[in-house]
């Protein structure tokens, strides 16, 4: 149980955005009204010049964030139940406009009132402190806030409470006594979850025409692949990061995504910031390739920007743009160091990546069949809890298909220039089936992450198979 305050005599009040929330929900209804309205965001930002009081009431006006959804700060929102337990006065006094702070107010059900910006007077730093020493004099309430807008409150407060401070508010509060409430992860470790790096792995079919086409003699090949490889994973970290931010509402309904660095406000939206740097990296590496390679760069950002802004809430194309998405990786390689991928690879990639695409969609589905049994279909996506059988039944075909393939490409010509045991080959066909179908069936048990390679770069069974494949081609070169 969360220790209470020495003192119950003077009222708490509560900051909203940063301190009970993880987030900023200004922001937050920004990017929500962009990402389904622009037009109307656009429209209202004409008006701007009006104030930002007024501007955040017309905002909330037309978006409405759903309070369950939010992060907030467990440990700190413990505190304040059980100082409402012992019947102390808490008041939510936020920057925010009114809608959405009173919504939070009656889902919480802790606050006997609430303060907040009302259309005319933007409740922040001093018009807040005057605020509240006008209504409960100066030193006669205690503050909880998180950021350099607090100062003067705290300035004025008997009680210091920071949560989730940044190290200026630190600094800045060395010589008061204040209590500290911090539940964010090293800084570190929350930037590799937002940019991902974990999924550079899928980049690396960048390499993938070098070495089926026995390229690997030449170290000026390694260099450019290599660059290839930095330039494709920045620049989709750089799309990850867009998505996150823009997916925000959907990410905080989701049992699994609503774990991600901005959705759980480990990360705050100004993190967006990163975005730009890492594209200029990217095509900074690009330009050392080929015209080409830059060309594909460019229309995967531009296919992955259509994707996460309608097509991956259109069933069946869907699926399609992901599986051609992990196809242009190959041809990007091709491009960066101008090894020709064989029409037998282009084929197999297709079919095994529309596999890997739709048991995606099947692990999300399912997952939200779990999650909200009642829920005829997946939030924002395209599909149907009837769907199952059908998503389940054309991932089952195409992985068989992408065998098919494989075993086509065996026992064709063109395989001696590169085998000279191509009898030996045939290993590779039941190493596949084994593993194409082990994935359908933990999908079908409920046992599968929405994301498939992900799951793949963690399972032991998955590494054997890509060991034992391997073997196989060595025992098939010689």
């Amino acid at each position: 149980m969360t220790k209470p305050l020495a003192t119950t005599l003077c009222p708490l009040c509560v900051d909203l955005d940063g301190t009970l929330v993880k987030t900023d929900t200004f922001a937050q209804e920004m990017l929500l009204l962009i990402r389904t309205r622009p037009l109307t965001f656009f429209y209202l930002l004409r008006r701007i010049s009006a104030g930002l009081a007024p501007f955040k009431q017309r905002i909330a006006g037309e978006i409405q964030l759903d309070p369950a959804a939010l992060p907030y700060q467990f440990e700190f929102l413990e505190l304040l139940k059980e100082e409402y337990r012992t019947g102390r006065e808490l008041i939510l006094v936020t920057a925010s406009d009114k809608a959405p702070a009173q919504a939070v107010a009656e889902y919480l059900g802790l606050f006997s009132d609430v303060m907040a910006s009302n259309g005319v007077c933007n409740l922040k730093a001093t018009r807040k402190r005057d605020a509240l020493v006008a209504r409960f004099g100066e030193k006669g309430f205690d503050y909880a806030g998180n950021a350099v807008d607090d100062l003067p409150v705290w300035a004025v407060a008997r009680n210091i409470i920071a949560v989730n401070p940044s190290t200026t508010v630190l600094r800045a509060l060395a010589n008061r006594s204040a209590r500290v409430f911090e539940d964010r992860p090293p800084l570190w470790r929350v930037w590799l979850r937002a940019l991902r790096v974990h999924q550079w792995t899928k980049n690396m079919l960048i390499f993938l025409p070098m070495l089926l086409a026995h390229e690997l003699t030449n170290p000026v090949l390694y260099l450019q692949a290599v660059i290839a490889f930095f330039s494709f994973s920045l620049a989709a970290s750089t799309i990850y990061i867009f998505n996150d931010i823009f997916d925000l509402h959907a990410d905080q309904h989701h049992p699994h995504k609503k774990k991600r660095p901005f959705a759980s406000g480990n990360l705050g939206l100004g993190g967006a910031v990163v975005v730009m740097p890492l594209l200029l990296i990217s095509f900074l590496l690009a330009a050392l390739l080929s015209p080409t390679f830059i060309g594909i760069l460019l229309l995967y950002l531009a296919l992955t920007t259509l994707y996460s802004w309608w097509l991956k809430q259109t069933a069946v194309l869907d699926v399609l743009t992901l599986a051609g998405l992990y196809a242009l990786r190959i041809f990007a390689g091709t491009a960066a160091y101008g090894v020709v991928a064989s029409e037998w690879l282009i084929a197999f990639s297709i079919f095994i990546f529309l596999s890997l695409a739709l048991v995606k969609r099947y692990a999300e589905l399912r997952a939200a069949a779990q999650q909200m049994p009642d829920s005829l279909q997946s939030r924002g996506r395209g599909y149907r809890v009837v769907d199952m059988p059908l998503l389940g039944g054309f991932g089952v075909a195409t992985g068989c298909l992408s065998v098919l393939v494989l075993a086509l490409y065996i026992s064709s010509p063109r395989v001696i220039d590169f085998y000279p045991r191509p009898a030996v080959l045939w290993l590779l066909c039941p190493l596949q089936f084994y593993w194409i179908a082990r994935i359908w069936l933990l999908a079908g048990r409920g046992e599968m992450s929405d994301d498939p390679l992900d799951f793949a770069a963690r399972d032991l069974r998955t590494w054997l198979v890509v060991f034992l494949s391997s073997m196989t081609l060595v025992l098939g070169s010689f």
